[in-house]
């Protein structure tokens, strides 16, 4: 006959696993908000820092003449000494930008590709990670179990697209 094991140790062995378990959720849903939020960081950094770091660059404005799916064109007239008028630069077409408007911009260098400057350009750049915190939010609330953390971040997020959407 098989003696039994202590039921002492069972109850261990099942804390022990529970605990384990845990954690590895708790990292792995950490692992995956830090992604989600590095994404929109790195997503908002294309833009972000041309148009947030304006010293040195070209500054001028732009008349949107023309609009073809994702894309808007037309010409560029410079604002700021050293810069040099083009014919044609391209803008990003969004909900704000429209046919016949004039716009600041600030021309990312080495290209004819400008973006809007000011509050409005600089809002916009950080749309990307307006929408990794909402996201972020139901990682944090069902992974990780901190609803108030996830309020903080869903509160955030939408508060940056609210503000860009009435910007821009």
């Amino acid at each position: 006959m098989i003696p039994a094991m202590p039921a002492v140790s069972v109850s261990r062995t099942r804390q022990a696993s529970h605990a384990v378990l845990r954690f590895g959720l708790v990292a792995a849903m950490g692992v995956v908000t830090a992604l989600i939020l590095i994404a929109g960081v790195w997503a908002s950094w294309d833009t972000a820092p041309y148009v947030m770091l304006t010293k040195g660059r070209e500054h001028g404005t732009v008349t949107v003449t023309d609009c073809a799916g994702d894309t808007c064109t037309g010409p560029y007239s410079p604002v700021s000494a050293g810069s040099t008028p083009r014919e044609r630069v391209v803008i990003a077409r969004t909900a704000a930008v429209r046919v016949g408007q004039t716009y600041s911009v600030v021309v990312k260098p080495g290209t004819d590709q400008v973006l809007r400057s000011g509050p409005a350009g600089i809002l916009h750049a950080w749309t990307p990670l307006g929408g990794a915190l909402l996201l972020a939010s139901v990682v944090v609330a069902g992974g990780l179990r901190r609803p108030r953390v996830a309020w903080v971040l869903a509160g955030v997020g939408m508060a940056l697209l609210t503000v860009v959407s009435l910007t821009v």
